[in-house]
């Protein structure tokens, strides 16, 4: 039997990783037409392009893999069933549980590696991919312009509110306003910063001009550097430009906890944390429907219906995920509720069908 399940185990593991494969290329592709309309930009030019995409590739291994786990899942079973394998192994008694396990088996180990690449590899290379486009696409060789607006990234600390405008390689901001209200929302104070420095919780601005107004004046000051304690700290504002849903689970826990302190709205960052914690059982789910199909209703179908039948599943496993999220963001649903209820309306399913042809 362990020859079986090796056998089987492997299988599965090839019409996986095809499918990733083949998805990965198609995504990486449509990505590359994208970007082709931005070649010229300043230094951003073929090779720029390459290497942004080449980063991007362990993002869409994470993102895609539940899908190639589903359709790759169809590819195997359905080959061994079109060779009647599936036939000569359970009147060999072996039971479709059993069958069941050795692709369980694989499936996990399979999603702990996805799992361990979205948390670690495709964090650092998407945000390196970004940093080299922006630098690529500036006007200035040493400068890095990462914002897509005009008006830059703006965040609360208390009652007070900053406006960062350029993010250097060297992990310094320039052009950084810093406006200090009191409590009754008052402006009290403006201050511009040519650069600015994070260091051991401080932000310390350099070459500065401050605006201090009162009831009946405004008074300028022009200093050289003075420190301002606040909880933003350089990690949180290049987390917003690398975007929350290329974030790690830590990195988006980290930021909630920022907005939480600053009396902001987490809800879209904590359904983002809690999709990401329900990873391992939309996988495992996407793997264990695919058992009953190839046992059940689909047995003496061919394999492109098959796929076809796992595209159907994948997209509406999609528009299910995406339409509870968006009801959950307005009606103020529970996040973590919100993120587990669609893998969790597709595992009853697969335990239904599973019944069915035991």
């Amino acid at each position: 039997m362990k020859t079986l399940d090796k056998y089987i185990g492997q299988t599965v593991l090839g019409g996986i990783l095809i499918i990733l494969l083949i998805l990965v290329g198609l995504f990486s592709f449509f990505e590359f037409i994208d970007e082709i309309d931005d070649i010229g930009k300043q230094r951003y030019g073929l090779w720029e392009v390459i290497q942004y995409i080449a980063l991007e590739i362990p993002r869409y291994i994470y993102e895609l893999f539940p899908t190639s786990a589903l359709l790759g899942s169809l590819l195997g079973l359905g080959m061994l069933a079109n060779h009647s394998e599936l036939t000569v192994m359970r009147a060999a008694g072996m039971s479709i549980m059993r069958i069941g396990i050795s692709i369980i088996k694989v499936g996990l180990v399979l999603t702990l590696i996805s799992m361990l690449i979205g948390e670690t590899l495709a964090p650092m290379s998407g945000q390196y991919a970004t940093s080299m486009r922006s630098i690529a696409q500036s006007e200035h060789e040493k400068q890095q312009m990462v914002f897509t607006t005009h008006y830059g990234f703006w965040a609360r600390d208390g009652n007070d509110f900053i406006n960062i405008r350029t993010i250097y390689p060297d992990g310094g901001f320039g052009g950084v306003v810093l406006y200090e209200f009191d409590n009754a929302q008052h402006l009290q104070a403006l201050t511009y910063a040519r650069t600015t420095y994070y260091k051991d919780g401080k932000w310390t601005l350099y070459d500065m001009e401050k605006n201090l107004i009162e009831p009946t004046q405004v008074s300028r000051q022009f200093l050289k550097s003075i420190t301002w304690d606040a909880i933003l700290s350089p990690e949180l504002v290049k987390i917003v430009v690398v975007r929350p849903h290329k974030l790690s689970s830590m990195g988006l826990y980290k930021y909630i906890k920022y907005l939480k302190q600053s009396g902001q709205r987490t809800a879209q960052y904590e359904l983002a944390f809690w999709t990401r914690l329900s990873y391992p059982l939309v996988g495992m789910t996407m793997i264990l429907l695919a058992i009953p199909f190839v046992f059940g209703s689909l047995r003496s179908v061919s394999v492109g219906q098959r796929i076809l039948v796992g595209a159907l599943l994948g997209v509406g496993f999609h528009m299910l995920n995406q339409t509870i999220g968006n009801i959950g963001l307005v009606y103020n649903i529970s996040p973590m509720f919100s993120a587990f209820l669609p893998p969790l309306l597709f595992l009853v399913l697969a335990g239904i069908m599973m019944r069915r042809v035991l």
